[in-house]
């Protein structure tokens, strides 16, 4: 199973966002890399060419993620289960607060 996601800093597409069997990855976007070279999506993520890999999601990724009572809304409201980070993720930030935004990939 692989899960994708368009990661998007200030309206900029900046890379992909991935989940497989074995963990997840975020790869930057060559254009990006090349245009926005000290621009990272977060401090914890410099821009680079090489992939970075993690068995559970990136805390910055999973820190997107609303808590509380916003959490308990779309939980019930989307039947999303709240050990399913990645679900999570590209269900409820795709215009989250900041500069960062999560759009799913169909495949």
């Amino acid at each position: 199973m692989t899960n994708r996601a368009s990661i998007y800093y200030k309206d900029i597409f900046a890379g992909m966002l991935i989940e497989t069997d074995e963990g997840y990855e975020f790869i930057y976007d060559q254009d990006y890399i090349h245009q926005f070279p000290q621009k990272p999506v977060s401090l914890t993520l410099p821009v680079r060419a090489e992939p970075y890999k993690s068995k559970v999601l990136f805390p910055f990724f999973d820190g997107l993620i609303p808590e509380g009572w916003l959490l308990h809304i779309a939980e019930e409201h989307w039947k999303l289960k709240t050990n399913d980070r990645f679900e999570l993720l590209i269900t409820l930030c795709r215009d989250s607060i900041g500069a960062v935004s999560v759009i799913p990939v169909k495949e």
